[in-house]
C-alpha cells in the first residue's frame, strides 16, 4: 500500500501514527541483529518503515535486500531510499524494478550526500544533477505505481528571506513533478518546525508534511548528529541535557520527556499533523521509550491481521492458508514455496505442483552461528540431555530450538506444563498449540484478525518420537475418534488414520461482515515436504559438533532413528484432551520395561535408544 493512502486511511481514523527508520549495517552479524530488531519493533505498531540508501550509495544492494526481507518476511510496508549519488540512470532503473518486484510501493528520492572522500557533490556521467530531476525520471519509467517522498528541511525556516523563498520554489517544482510526501530532516525547536510548515502551506504545497523525530540516546550521539546536520537546539534543552553530559541514561530519560513533549507541541498546533517519523538509528529502547511517553500503543488490527506474519510481496498478498508446519521458520517457508504453482490465488498452493516439496537449492540451515549454538544449547551427550532443553525451551528459559527461529510464544505458556512433562517422557516437541474455544479477537494471547470477532483453533502438537514410544502411543490415539495423525520416517514412510485427501483447518476466526477465515492448515503433502527440513536441521545441528564427538552422535543417532509426527484434537472444545493419551502411552512402556526386568533380572531391559524417566 501506498504510504499515502496510509496516511489518509489514518486521518479517517482520526488516530495518530508513527513510522520507524532504520540504515543498513555494515556486517553480516550486524545484518541479522537489525533483522531481529525490526521484527520485535513490528509490534510497537508502525504504519511503515524505511531503509535508507546511505552516503554515496555504498550499501545500495543491501539496501535493496533489506526491502525485500521487511516486505516479504516480515510484513511491513516499507519505503526504500534512493539518491543520485552515483548512480546512472540505468542503476537507478534497476534499482526501482527490484522494489517494485519487492511489492515496495514507496520511495524517498534524495540528491544525496556528496560521494565518500569527496567535499562536493558532482552527478556521474549519465545521472542525475537535482533530486528534482530523479523524481521526474520515477514518473515518466513508472507512472503513478510509486508514492514518491522526497525531503523537507525546518532549518531553512531561519534563512534570509529570499533564500527561503528559493528553496521554497525548488520544494515546490518536486511537488509539482510529481512528489506525494515530505519527510523533515530531524529538528529540536518546534517554533522553527511549525513557522516552516505554515510557509510551505503559503507556497502553495498541499501535499503531508511527515516531521522527523530523532530520539536523544547520549550526549556525544546527540551533539555530532546536531553539529553535522546543523540542527538549532533551544537554549532550554541544552541546559536540561548538559549538566547530565556523562550519564548517558539520564540524558536518555530526560531527552525522551523532553522530545515527547515536543511531539505532543506537534500534534496539538492545529497544523493538519497526526503522523510522526522516528529515526531509530537502529537502536530500539530510545524509540519505544518515547512511544510509552508518549502513550502511543500498537492497534490489533495492524499488528496481526492473521496468526501468521503476511507477507506484502505481489504475489503473496492475498496469501490466507498457510500448512503449520513452517509456524515458527517463516523465512524458510517463503523461500520454499515462492515457485510453487497457483499464486497468488489467496489459498494454499497446489499440492500436485512438481515444485512442492522440493528441498535442495533452499539452503536449509540454522540461524545460529557454531559460537551462539554452544552458548544456547551447550553440547549433549545423551538423549535425557537433549530432552532437558527441549524442556527448557518449553519454560521460556532458552532463545531457540533448531526449529525454532524464535523463543516460545505467548501462546505456549498455556500449555507450557504438559509440553514439558511430554518431552520429559521422550516427546521432542518442536511445533504445538493449545484448543481455543471463541477467545476474542482482540485477547492477547490466542487474539488475531479485525476486532469484534472470535478465534479458534484444534489442539495440535509436532514432535520426534522412538519406535517405541511410536508403538505405544498409537493404540491409545486409535481409541479416540477425534484424533488424526500423520508419522513419517526420515525414508519418507507415511502413516495416518486421516482418511481425507484435503486439508485439515487447525485454525480459524468468525469476523463481522467476512467469511470464516482458515488461516493455518494440516495436510499429509505439505507434511511431507517439511519432512525433508525438520531432519536437515537436526543434521545441521549435529555438524556443530566434531566429528568424533558424543555429541554429534547423540543427535545423528536420535535423528537417524526417531519418527516425525503430528497430532490434532478435532474437539476444540476440549482443550487436555490431547495429551491423554501420550500419558497413557507412557505409563504402558513404563510397564513393559518393568515387566521385562523382572522376566531377565541380569539384563539391563533397556529397550531402544530412548533413555528411560
Amino acid at each position: 500500500m501506498k504510504i499515502s493512502q496510509k496516511i489518509q486511511q489514518a486521518e479517517k481514523e482520526n488516530r495518530v501514527w508513527w513510522s520507524f527508520e532504520y540504515f543498513p549495517p555494515r556486517t553480516a552479524q550486524g545484518l541479522q541483529n537489525l533483522l531481529d530488531r525490526i521484527e520485535r519493533m513490528r509490534a510497537l505498531g508502525p504504519e511503515f518503515i524505511d531503509i535508507t540508501w546511505n552516503a554515496g550509495g555504498r550499501t545500495s544492494d543491501l539496501t535493496s535486500e533489506l526491502v525485500k526481507t521487511c516486505q516479504g518476511l516480515i510484513g511491513l510496508e516499507t519505503c526504500m531510499h534512493l539518491t543520485c549519488t552515483n548512480m546512472p540512470a540505468e542503476k537507478v532503473d534497476i534499482a526501482l524494478k527490484d522494489a517494485k518486484a519487492h511489492g515496495c510501493r514507496n520511495i524517498l528520492a534524495l540528491r544525496g550526500d556528496p560521494p565518500l572522500g569527496k567535499d562536493d557533490w558532482e552527478a556521474v556521467e549519465g545521472g542525475f544533477v537535482h533530486g528534482v530531476d530523479l523524481v521526474r525520471h520515477i514518473r515518466k519509467e513508472f507512472g503513478d505505481y510509486f508514492d514518491i517522498a522526497v525531503a523537507g528541511f525546518p532549518q531553512h525556516q531561519e534563512l534570509p528571506p529570499e533564500e527561503l523563498a528559493q528553496e521554497l520554489q525548488w520544494l515546490k517544482e518536486k511537488v509539482d513533478a510529481g512528489v506525494n510526501i515530505i519527510f523533515t530532516q530531524m529538528f529540536y525547536d518546534v517554533e522553527i518546525f511549525i513557522a516552516w510548515v505554515k510557509s510551505v502551506r503559503a507556497a502553495g504545497i498541499t501535499i503531508p508534511i511527515v516531521p522527523g523525530i530523532a530520539p536523544i540516546q547520549t550526549w556525544n550521539g546527540f551533539i555530532k548528529s546536531t553539529s553535522l546536520s546543523r540542527t538549532s537546539i533551544p537554549q532550554s534543552l541544552l541546559d536540561q541535557l548538559e549538566p547530565y553530559k556523562n550519564n548517558d541514561e539520564k540524558v536518555r530519560e530526560i531527552g525522551i520527556k523532553l522530545v515527547a513533549d515536543m511531539c505532543r507541541r506537534i500534534l496539538q498546533a492545529d497544523i493538519g499533523i497526526q503522523g510522526l517519523h522516528f529515526y531509530t538509528m537502529n537502536l530500539e529502547k530510545g524509540t519505544r521509550m518515547l512511544l510509552e511517553e508518549l502513550q502511543l500503543l500498537p492497534r490489533v488490527e495492524i499488528v496481526k491481521p492473521l496468526p501468521w506474519r503476511q507477507s506484502l510481496t505481489p504475489n503473496r498478498r492475498t496469501e490466507t492458508i498457510r500448512p503449520i508446519f513452517w509456524a515458527n521458520r517463516t523465512k524458510s517457508y517463503l523461500s520454499r514455496t515462492e515457485n510453487w504453482d497457483e499464486y497468488p490465488n489467496g489459498r494454499f498452493g497446489d499440492s500436485r505442483s512438481p515444485a512442492y516439496g522440493e528441498l535442495d537449492g533452499y539452503g536449509i540451515s540454522l540461524k545460529q552461528t557454531k559460537e551462539e549454538a554452544h552458548k544456547i544449547w551447550g553440547e549433549p551427550t545423551s538423549f535425557a540431555d537433549i530432552s532437558t532443553l527441549f524442556s527448557r525451551f518449553c519454560m521460556g528459559e532458552l532463545p531457540a530450538l533448531p526449529w525454532s527461529d524464535t523463543k516460545r510464544s505467548s501462546e505456549t505458556t498455556v500449555i507450557a506444563t504438559n509440553l514439558i512433562k511430554l518431552n520429559s517422557l521422550g516427546f521432542l516437541t518442536i511445533n504445538s498449540q493449545p484448543a481455543v474455544d471463541g477467545a476474542r479477537s482482540d485477547d492477547k494471547v490466542h487474539g488475531w484478525g479485525p476486532s469484534n470477532g472470535y478465534v479458534y483453533q484444534k489442539a495440535y502438537l509436532e514432535f520426534f518420537l522412538s519406535a517405541e514410544l511410536l508403538a505405544a502411543l498409537i493404540p491409545q490415539i486409535e481409541q479416540d475418534p477425534n484424533i488424526t495423525y500423520y508419522v513419517i520416517n526420515k525414508r519418507g514412510d507415511l502413516r495416518t488414520n486421516n482418511h481425507s485427501d484435503g486439508p485439515n483447518a487447525v485454525t480459524w476466526g468468525v469476523f463481522p461482515g467476512k467469511e470464516i477465515i482458515q488461516p493455518t492448515i494440516v495436510e499429509a503433502i505439505s507434511f511431507m515436504a517439511w519432512k525433508d527440513e525438520a531432519y536437515e536441521l537436526g543434521r545441521q545441528w549435529a555438524k556443530l559438533y566434531e566429528p568424533d564427538s558424543q555429541a554429534r552422535k547423540t543427535i545423528t543417532e536420535v535423528m537417524d532413528t526417531h519418527y516425525l509426527m503430528n497430532v490434532v484434537h478435532n474437539d476444540y472444545k476440549k482443550p487436555e484432551a490431547i495429551f491423554a493419551p501420550f500419558f497413557k502411552a507412557t505409563e504402558n512402556v513404563a510397564h513393559a520395561r518393568e515387566a521385562k526386568l523382572h522376566a531377565h533380572p541380569n539384563g539391563n531391559g533397556q529397550a531402544n535408544g530412548s533413555a528411560a524417566h
